[in-house]
């Protein structure tokens, strides 16, 4: 249970506040009289949207900044009772073909917002946006927290050293920090455009537009889901819980449905064909094949587990996007 109460008047910074999940936790802790300031480089390929606040549009302070400018962290930083960290670039792929681009936007801004911090607000707390790329091929499932950390592409490369670098801040210099690895998050606001942002938004989007889908191999890969409104809960809880101070932890669904199971599903919302094509060579020799994350550690200490499931979930969403 979230006690609202505890986050009326405080001071946050959402950093990626335009985007996907930073507009909707924007929404729930207006909803909950927070003072809410966002920050958002809008550049269109990682989702910033200014349509994605359009509820809260007047009850929010907006700031159009890049997290890789330090000068403009240094100020925004100052006054924060809390900073939600999810500012990134998401895709893989593109991870791979602009290496440098992604370790500045993933890795070395991150260490720069803690060093803002560190002079400007050491008693903050910082709630980053990481993901369960950074455990690479499992070995087992479910992945748990204790799993081996071996990165298949730069993103999850960059993803683990940033939170290395929260978790040694935390404990150096007492900023109370905590990481959150997502799975495969979707829902309303979800960034639709593009070909690179993971196959959940791209299967969405078609599926929308009543355009055929493509699924690379044979469909079975297993995945986990979770659908935005229940990761904002966990976000929320991770501020309010001060035992995971330092830590990381996963986030994940006791459903696990194969990428044919997620294609069907949408059939039943939205007419369109599918068919089945080889890998691409980039993206097979960063499949990571079957996925789904032990989440019972963050249970146990925060209470959290998903309330809506892939039926649920994708009806809302695909209800979100259409038109009335």
């Amino acid at each position: 249970m979230i006690d609202k109460s505890k986050f009326k008047d405080k001071k946050i910074l959402i950093l990626g506040g335009m985007g996907f999940i930073g507009s909707n936790l924007a929404i729930r802790l207006v909803s909950y009289g927070a003072d809410v300031t966002l920050v958002d480089s809008m550049l269109p390929q990682y989702g910033g949207n200014i349509a994605n606040i359009e509820p809260i549009k007047n009850k929010v302070k907006i700031n159009f900044s890049d997290i890789r400018d330090q000068y403009s962290m240094n100020y925004l930083v100052r006054g924060m009772d809390i900073i939600f960290s999810m500012a990134g670039q998401t895709s893989h792929i593109e991870s791979m073909r602009d290496p440098v681009t992604d370790m500045d936007i993933n890795c070395k801004s991150q260490l720069a917002l803690l060093e803002s911090c560190r002079k400007n607000n050491h008693k903050v707390k910082i709630i980053y946006a990481s993901t369960r790329q950074l455990y690479g091929k499992p070995l087992y499932l479910p992945v748990d927290e204790k799993h081996t950390k071996n990165p298949v592409d730069v993103n999850g490369i960059n993803k683990l050293a940033a939170e290395k670098y929260y978790t040694l801040y935390s404990e150096i210099y007492n900023i109370e920090t905590v990481s959150l690895r997502l799975t495969n998050t979707y829902g309303e606001r979800q960034h639709l455009k593009g070909n690179t942002q993971g196959f959940a938004g791209i299967f969405i989007r078609k599926a929308l537009n009543h355009e055929k889908i493509t699924i690379f191999g044979d469909g079975k890969q297993l995945r986990d889901f979770n659908y935005v409104d229940d990761v904002i809960d966990a976000f929320l809880l991770a501020v309010l819980h001060e035992e995971l101070r330092g830590g990381s932890f996963n986030l994940g669904s006791d459903e696990k449905y194969s990428l044919l199971d997620f294609v069907e599903i949408l059939r039943e919302l939205s007419d369109f064909d599918y068919e089945f094509a080889p890998f691409p060579e980039e993206h097979k020799k960063i499949d990571i094949g079957d996925y789904y994350g032990d989440y019972s550690m963050f249970k146990k200490l925060t209470g959290w587990q998903p309330k809506i499931f892939l039926k649920e979930g994708l009806k809302r969403t695909v209800y979100h996007f259409t038109p009335c």
